[in-house]
């Protein structure tokens, strides 16, 4: 009698297939990619507004096609690509050419451009907390506060959000490189956009920077949702890694960081986490510094 898959209701089952879902060789193959010079990347940690910013680059170099099913497909994620069975080296829909990465910049292809996004890692973490209940985990069987303590605040020797920012704030003021806060672009969305198309070097008209802005506002996300839910991804991935069918998470957010406010000892932690890392090498205290050191490298 075969046994249906459950989703883990427990950290080390999830730990499991946390493993399991994504591949070395596919990691490996995505590391190794040559870009072009005109290829654009857009180079964040996990939800700090990656979907967001594939939708504005894919909208800018189309006129705001919706022709795919969903955005891996016209923007590949370049460590993923293999076990989706995209070849990254092919031409895309348009010009230029474009891809996701969740890598930090020593190990990302060198030869692009790029878009380094930051955000608050307290938002970031209970955005990600949300995304992965309910398709990574079962709602409701690990709590905010245990997930949080026991992934996302861990730091061992592996990538975690601080050291990915810092290596991104590292190289904000190089030519190639184009840094912005996932609260700019929630303040000002079209000042973004416009930067973002001259960034790809593209001279859109003003009908196509309008559209681009309109098809990347949250009320048209989320009502063309099926664009953006990792469907490519799970189709492939889920019953591999041991994951039911029918996951759900929460893909297009709002900008709001959950219901749910981080505990005092969390927040101690959060502090702790970020003077360990990100403080202790560019004296930075805490977000506020650091988004004042990313305006003032644009403004410059």
């Amino acid at each position: 009698m075969t046994t249906s898959p459950q989703r883990p209701k427990a950290l080390e089952a999830y730990r499991a297939v946390s493993r399991a879902y994504f591949s070395e060789e596919a990691y490996q193959r995505g590391i190794a990619f040559k870009p072009r010079p005109s290829d654009v990347f857009v180079a964040t940690y996990a939800k700090a507004g990656t979907t967001w910013m594939q939708q504005i680059v894919h909208g800018l170099r189309t006129n705001g096609s919706m022709d795919f099913g969903e955005i891996t497909e016209v923007v590949p994620w370049i460590e993923v690509a293999h076990i989706l069975d995209i070849d990254p080296e092919t031409e895309q829909a348009a010009n230029p050419r474009a891809f996701k990465t969740h890598l930090s910049w020593d190990e990302v292809p060198k030869g692009g451009r790029y878009i380094a996004i930051f955000r608050d890692p307290k938002a970031i973490d209970v955005s990600l907390f949300r995304f992965m209940q309910g398709w990574f985990f079962e709602t409701g069987a690990i709590s905010q506060e245990t997930y949080l303590k026991e992934f996302f605040l861990k730091r061992g020797d592996g990538e975690n959000c601080w050291q990915n920012m810092l290596s991104w704030w590292q190289v904000r003021e190089r030519n190639d490189v184009m840094p912005l806060l996932y609260e700019d672009m929630a303040d000002d969305l079209p000042n973004v956009v416009r930067g973002v198309a001259g960034f790809m070097g593209l001279d859109p008209s003003e009908k196509t920077l309008a559209i681009a802005t309109k098809q990347s506002q949250f009320d048209f996300m989320k009502a063309h949702a099926h664009h953006f839910d990792d469907h490519l991804l799970r189709n492939k991935r889920d019953v591999a890694a041991g994951l039911p069918v029918g996951g759900e998470s929460n893909k297009v957010s709002s900008g709001q960081s959950g219901k749910e406010p981080l505990s005092e000892e969390l927040v101690g932690l959060f502090d702790e986490a970020w003077n360990d890392v990100i403080g202790s090498e560019t004296g930075l205290e805490d977000y506020a510094a650091f988004q004042s050191s990313i305006r003032s490298s644009t403004s410059a």
